[in-house]
């Protein structure tokens, strides 16, 4: 791909910079400069270094073995993940501290210290053994966001099991698709889960989901209770209440590991296809998260971390469950949506916790932009010390708002890439090392080889536009598709032969910061000229009007494709024709006429999935009249109906 260098202005139209401030230089985790050159010179003594973070029960021997496209960390090594996690801080100096602090949507709330989770996780792992759970074996996890969601994953990684969570948002037949592919032999779900006051049939999802799968026990934790008014099969489902109370209290020893047994799958939907089961193993994965909450998150013994992301997706793997509590820290996990009771429930928490470490998407920031500052300014978020971004390229005006109206101008901003396939961050800012852009994920963390390549994968020169590719391997890497090995080959490393291939267009600017535009099918070929959906976004959202926007290309018989922006106002804002055509030559003026959108179809929602990113594939689908594709991630399907409706009166 490639990407007119005097049309990137939307992304780099200022160009500010943010250097960490010397008191915030002077406390960080990492603030030497030279662990860059260190870890550049010799990755496998700098990520040998970091692996040694983590209690190993037998040392490992080989830091890496590179069988491209298959690599191997920590050989020889045995450890456990959810002794690292939780039994070497309960068995130490943070056995009274706060591992998960967690509130409900209701505003029930329960604080599980290092003690207490290691208490829960055992009887829990006690309880998955009397049903005959083994080492390797694939459990099923379809829950909402409370604190049997993370202990039933400790739980699996204690005894050796292989746990699959499947996001709460999903339907009966995706849940039926994972069940199937992952031939799990357990299912834990729950009667039903709180969503904006309503609830999710978590259980009726699963009856329907189970028949004629591997599915031998169901357990079932009750959230609603009988308001959840849920059937029980006799032989097959069990609650979750019912066996913790048989199961034994005494402590359980960690099932030794090899660094390269599976931890888990996570199971992410491409544009066609079955999904695809992402196997992480335990050494590299569990290295990769521990170092990120480190050197990304700089996290302190003092520090609550709260990640408002769903434990369904890998953001909630790796910074609510494995990052944090292998690192010893306090995580705050929220169960249900950001505007329930009321717009400000996230600033509640963070001052009713006292978070200092709050890690949101983009799309959520650009919500809180349109709702307004009043919400979050009701609310004294002074315990706030450092902010980070995660899900998609966020746009410089968002970055604005995030740092003056909840960082107060004070908080370092790490702007986070990184997807389920590569565990975690890739390219992100240490916060007590680099200056940071509004807009610019900035460089690839220690460690992590990243470069910018044209089609024939050679590196393209700065200020030009290629496809981001990651050059070495790294110790959280997926190591396969669960049961496609060339699936596996073909998508990631197909295309450039040893050279790892996110899907994702960037370009480096003159100081080498990475710059991401978006999935390499979001460019648009208009008239020969390849352009950016991320950038046309951005230039949008730059307007005063404009809260969020998505835009996609859609079929046109003369220029090929033509651009197609889904807005949404802020409040206030009153939609017209004027409103349309003052948007379209700000379009122009930022970027250039052939970028112009040649429609702007105002929104009053755009259809996202409970990780807040938006579904470009449904509004393309939408745009050209094609039957919806898969909508079972949507936290809301009936927007996409809504924008259906729209679009055809428009």
């Amino acid at each position: 791909m490639t990407v007119d260098p005097e049309k990137l202005s939307t992304l780099l139209h200022e160009n500010r910079s943010f250097p960490p401030s010397e008191e915030f230089r002077a406390q960080a985790n990492f603030n030497d400069e030279a662990v860059y050159e260190k870890a550049a010179n010799d990755p496998e003594a700098y990520w040998a270094e970091q692996a040694n973070e983590l209690t190993w029960f037998e040392p490992f021997e080989t830091v890496c073995e590179w069988n491209s496209p298959h690599a191997a960390w920590f050989l020889g090594g045995k450890l456990n993940a959810a002794y690292n996690c939780v039994d070497r801080h309960a068995y130490g100096a943070r056995k009274n501290k706060a591992a998960i602090i967690w509130e409900g949507e209701p505003g029930d709330s329960r604080v599980l210290t290092y003690d207490m989770l290691r208490r829960e996780v055992d009887k829990a792992a006690h309880m998955l053994r009397s049903l005959g759970v083994q080492k390797g074996d694939r459990v099923t996890i379809y829950l909402p966001m409370i604190p049997e969601l993370p202990i039933s994953m400790l739980a699996c990684a204690k005894i050796g099991a292989v746990h699959s969570v499947v996001f709460g948002g999903f339907s009966a037949k995706a849940l039926r698709e994972r069940i199937v592919d992952a031939d799990s032999k357990i299912l834990i779900t729950a009667d039903a889960g709180w969503r904006r006051g309503g609830q999710i049939p978590l259980k009726a999802n699963a009856d329907e989901a189970v028949p004629d799968t591997p599915i031998e026990n169901v357990i079932v934790v009750k959230r609603v209770g009988e308001a959840a008014n849920v059937t029980m099969k006799e032989g097959r489902d069990t609650y979750w209440q019912e066996l913790m109370g048989k199961a034994p209290t005494t402590p359980l020893d960690a099932e030794p590991m090899d660094s390269e047994d599976i931890l888990f799958l996570l199971y992410t939907s491409g544009t066609t296809g079955k999904p695809k089961g992402i196997v992480h193993t335990t050494g590299g994965y569990l290295t990769g998260v521990n170092t990120s909450l480190r050197s990304v998150f700089d996290l302190k013994d003092s520090d609550v971390f709260f990640c408002t992301a769903d434990i369904g997706w890998v953001t909630g793997h790796t910074y609510i469950v494995y990052g944090p509590l292998s690192a010893g820290g306090t995580v705050v996990m929220y169960e249900g949506s950001p505007d329930y009771p009321g717009r400000d429930r996230f600033w509640d928490i963070v001052e009713k916790y006292g978070a200092t470490i709050l890690y949101t998407a983009p799309t959520s920031i650009r919500t809180f932009m349109k709702w307004g500052p009043q919400y979050a300014e009701s609310h004294d978020l002074s315990s706030l010390r450092l902010l980070g971004t995660v899900g998609e390229p966020i746009n410089p005006e968002a970055w604005m708002w995030f740092h003056e109206h909840i960082g107060k101008g004070r908080c370092p901003i790490v702007d986070t890439w990184w997807q389920t396939e590569t565990g975690c961050a890739m390219i992100a800012p240490l916060p007590g090392l680099v200056a940071t852009k509004p807009g610019s994920a900035t460089r690839a963390v220690p460690g992590v080889s990243v470069d910018i390549v044209d089609e024939n994968g050679n590196s393209v020169d700065p200020q030009s536009g290629g496809y981001l590719v990651i050059k070495k391997p790294w110790p959280s890497m997926l190591r396969t598709v669960w049961g496609d090995d060339e699936r596996f080959k073909n998508t990631y490393f197909g295309k450039f032969n040893g050279i790892y291939l996110p899907g994702d267009g960037a370009h480096l600017d003159e100081d080498g910061y990475v710059w991401i535009l978006g999935r390499i099918d979001d460019v648009i070929n208009v008239s020969g000229h390849r352009i950016g959906a991320a950038e046309v976004e951005s230039a949008l959202v730059a307007h005063p009007s404009v809260a969020e926007a998505a835009v996609i290309g859609r079929s046109h018989a003369i220029k090929g494709q033509a651009i197609t922006a889904f807005v949404t106002v802020r409040e206030g804002v009153d939609t017209n024709d004027e409103l349309v055509a003052s948007l379209k030559q700000y379009v122009v003026e930022k970027i250039g006429a052939m970028a112009r959108p040649e429609e702007i179809i105002f929104a009053a929602e755009l259809p996202k999935t409970r990780s807040a990113k938006i579904m470009r594939r449904l509004l393309r689908d939408i745009a050209e009249g094609r039957v919806l594709g898969d909508t079972t991630t949507l936290a809301d399907p009936s927007v996409v109906e809504s924008l259906k409706t729209q679009y055809k009166e428009d």
